[in-house]
């Protein structure tokens, strides 16, 4: 049976491997919708080789320029823009499958609105889950939503946990999420206030966009898959355990109560997970190369109390103090950590700095829990209000 797919965020990484292994499968995945926030010219592109029905900005000056585009090349695809449009394709009732790989916040109310509709939803956006948590896990059940993680450790995860979810808690002693260590895992921490924005982005083994390249090297990033993992995998704050792992081979892995661990392997290539979510649960081509054991040099192992990492990499703690704080907190830290990466880039904070917002918005903001997705976007915006206010007063 085709599946019918709208790739929310396609001409980013994630949307662009998507598109690659769709286009190994056209006897399978249709492409109905695209969207982006304001590349005009890869999403016209994408609109020619794919012929979706629809094609959404997010900036209204960006959606006229694709629309007047469109227009002349004579493609049948009709362009929308704004917030409210990627909530209509998100939900559309040609949607079988949603690929959710918008990056941030910005992804949640589309998010939400497939998830509410019944979608296949194909997890790449983990903000979802770290600012909506529960309200977003209630609104998957409520619509009886199929929701697939794509990130590569929590694909891992999924594929080492048994079939059943009602026996992980008690077959399963501790999740086990590995971590690259990004490109700054041996440099002297008194060195990082040096960092550039060139050298954060230049991650030894994945290809990605700018904002979760800095996050990897700050290890926030794994810091919100730790947050992801506990919605996702129901397991309380303290079976979750993150390794170093320099090689990005082991992508996670899963310890069973009688000790036993079980893996997922694979190159560090996202069209793996992604092959795996859009045809769950059969298996197809990803077009990655196959992992060559002959040629692996040796699978390392570090321990975040080894080699200086916990004052390396301040930030991961704040997954676990955030998850133990009261409900909302884990939006607190996602928005103040998108506002600290955004100023880092733009060369307004230094790069050890971007801790310091982080921890100054947590200790200035006291979240009410949240009821509703209009709550989760008011405590978005405080929390950028008091992460700008943090950043300001660095630059002073």
């Amino acid at each position: 049976m085709m599946q019918r797919i709208a790739v929310l965020g396609s001409t980013g990484s994630v949307g662009a491997s998507t598109l690659d292994v769709i286009g190994r499968h056209a006897d399978r995945f249709e492409v109905f919708a695209l969207s982006a926030s304001s590349q005009v010219e890869p999403m016209l592109q994408q609109c020619l080789q794919f012929r979706p029905a629809f094609a959404v900005m997010a900036q209204e000056e960006a959606g006229r320029a694709l629309a007047a585009r469109i227009e002349s090349s004579g493609l049948p695809t009709r362009v929308l823009w704004g917030a409210s449009a990627l909530e209509t394709i998100a939900s559309h009732e040609s949607v079988d499958t949603v690929m959710a790989s918008i990056v941030g916040a910005a992804g949640l109310s589309s998010c939400m609105a497939a998830a509410r509709a019944g979608k296949k939803l194909l997890l790449a956006n983990k903000e979802a889950l770290v600012v909506g948590g529960d309200l977003f896990l209630q609104a998957v059940r409520q619509g009886g939503a199929t929701l697939l993680p794509i990130d590569s450790e929590h694909s891992a995860i999924f594929q080492s946990l048994p079939e059943d979810p009602g026996t992980w808690d008690a077959r399963v002693e501790k999740i086990i999420l590995t971590a690259s260590g990004g490109p700054f895992r041996t440099l002297d921490p008194a060195a990082l206030r040096d960092v550039t924005p060139e050298q954060a982005c230049a991650h030894p083994n994945w290809v990605m966009g700018r904002k979760i390249s800095v996050d990897s090297a700050t290890m926030m990033n794994k810091a919100l898959e730790v947050i992801e993992a506990r919605y996702l995998f129901g397991l309380a704050p303290g079976r979750l355990e993150v390794v170093i792992h320099p090689q990005s081979v082991i992508h996670s892995m899963v310890q069973y109560r009688d000790t036993s661990v079980v893996a997922q392997l694979g190159t560090p290539d996202m069209r793996v997970p992604i092959a795996y979510g859009l045809a769950w649960p059969d298996r197809v081509a990803s077009g990655a190369q196959a992992l060559d054991f002959s040629a692996l040099a040796d699978l390392s192992f570090e321990s975040l109390d080894s080699r200086g990492h916990r004052e390396r990499f301040p930030g991961l703690q704040l997954a676990w103090d955030s998850l133990r704080a009261p409900a909302g907190t884990t939006a607190v830290l996602n928005a103040a950590n998108e506002v600290a990466v955004a100023a880092f880039l733009d060369r307004r904070i230094r790069f050890d700095q971007i801790h310091a917002v982080n921890v100054a918005t947590l200790a200035g903001l006291a979240p009410s829990k949240p009821s509703g997705l209009q709550d989760l976007l008011a405590l978005d915006a405080d929390a950028r209000r008091v992460a700008d206010q943090a950043i300001r007063r660095l630059a002073a």
